[in-house]
């Protein structure tokens, strides 16, 4: 089974080539051999996840290792959704941008299962939908981040007065505006659920809630950099540059809460 990640990661590469190739020089053949070539990555994703289960004889998502995997299998489901939907390269290009970080960083943590001492408390039906939502919602807020990032591209692009087939295929900086904050607007309440479920779940299983948890903690800075994003958005600074720099923002403090998560000597060291 450990051959299956590999190969997996250079057909992603391969796959981000294509669409690169596309961005750059409007290649169809590119974008048709990089979607294939996507489509594989999520075939043999698919068949990892479906191995590992059947292998630890539990859902694999409660890991380091198998919530960057599951993270980054999401990004990939959704950007092969939304390119069969609504054809819009550029926007799974910078998706698996993300992804493509985000599986390469799981290299470097380690693939193991959990230690016999906390098997028995990972065994919660709480924890893992604690799990399910959060990591959903880090796919939504990918995808927020993702339109946002065209839309910076985009509003360079019109300043600079590059006119061309690449700037048609972006589409209207109003329509990606929308799209990014209603990406972030579905996203928020799974996040928000999700930090409810956890914090229950501690504090059924510890008896306390743990104020002093470092992942818990920058979670609710995530959250309340996010919540500010949609007020901003909402009230006070409307549509436009302002707001789509404010949803970039708080991408940044979600992701960077992600890629440290195992990093904390406390509760979460092993998520």
């Amino acid at each position: 089974m450990d051959w299956i990640y590999p190969i997996t990661i250079c057909l992603y590469s391969l796959s981000l080539l294509g669409y690169f190739i596309d961005f750059t020089v409007n290649s169809q053949k590119a974008n048709r051999t990089a979607f294939w070539f996507l489509s594989l990555v999520w075939s043999l994703q698919t068949v990892y996840f479906m191995l590992r289960m059947i292998e630890l004889d539990r859902l694999p998502m409660v890991t380091p290792f198998e919530g960057l995997f599951f993270y980054a299998w999401s990004i990939v489901t959704l950007s092969l959704f939304i390119n069969w939907k609504v054809k819009m390269a550029f926007l799974v290009f910078v998706m698996n941008v993300t992804g493509f970080i985000v599986m390469t960083f799981s290299l470097f943590v380690p693939s193991g299962d959990v230690p016999n001492a906390l098997a028995e408390l990972l065994v919660s039906e709480l924890l893992i939908l604690h799990v399910i939502f959060i990591l959903l919602s880090y796919t939504g807020f990918t995808l927020s981040f993702s339109t946002s990032v065209l839309y910076l591209l985009e509003h360079q692009m019109l300043k600079q007065k590059k006119w061309g087939r690449r700037l048609i295929r972006f589409g209207s900086l109003p329509a990606l505006e929308r799209f990014s904050f209603s990406a972030a607007a579905v996203a928020f309440p799974f996040f928000l659920t999700g930090l409810i479920l956890g914090i229950v779940w501690a504090v059924i299983e510890f008896e306390r809630f743990p104020w002093a948890d470092p992942k818990i903690l920058i979670s609710l800075v995530a959250l309340g950099a996010y919540g500010f994003y949609l007020y901003g958005r909402l009230v006070k600074y409307g549509r436009g540059y302002k707001a789509v720099w404010l949803n970039i923002i708080a991408f940044l403090v979600v992701l960077l809460n992600f890629l440290l998560s195992g990093q904390y000597p406390s509760f979460h060291i092993w998520y």
